[in-house]
């Protein structure tokens, strides 16, 4: 049976085995599993203060894993699971930042979507 979808989550839930295609074009195949192990292991989410500096933030959390921005939240991919998890608190209590939340998940099929194409799937192609 061949399902196309773009709601992720569904496919994560219902397919064996998963190919995304962005533009026309196959950009990777395999199940949910071997795919979102693809990204690392653990993301940390942190939801900053309206008086901090994503930017700043990220640039000191570089140390730990490859971090991303959107609004007020610093996204960090880290491979060393609760170890790493740690040391960004550390980092941010050295450094005096003190966050409203702090989110560790594992990777979505969303997540490897933005991290393949650069895009979200509901946004297309960046020009």
């Amino acid at each position: 049976m061949l399902l196309t979808t773009q709601y992720l989550e569904e496919a994560d839930r219902l397919a064996d085995d998963i190919v995304v295609i962005d533009n026309g074009q196959v950009i990777a195949r395999g199940t949910a599993k071997e795919l979102k192990s693809r990204m690392g292991a653990t993301i940390v989410d942190i939801g900053l203060p309206a008086d901090a500096e994503p930017e700043r933030v990220s640039g000191m959390l570089q140390v730990v894993g490859a971090s991303n921005i959107e609004g007020s939240t610093v996204e960090v991919k880290v491979d060393g699971g609760g170890r790493d998890v740690l040391e960004i608190v550390r980092i941010l209590d050295r450094e005096g930042v003190y966050p409203d939340t702090i989110t560790v998940r594992e990777p979505t099929l969303d997540d490897v979507f933005l991290t393949l194409t650069g895009h979200k799937v509901d946004e297309g192609p960046q020009s």
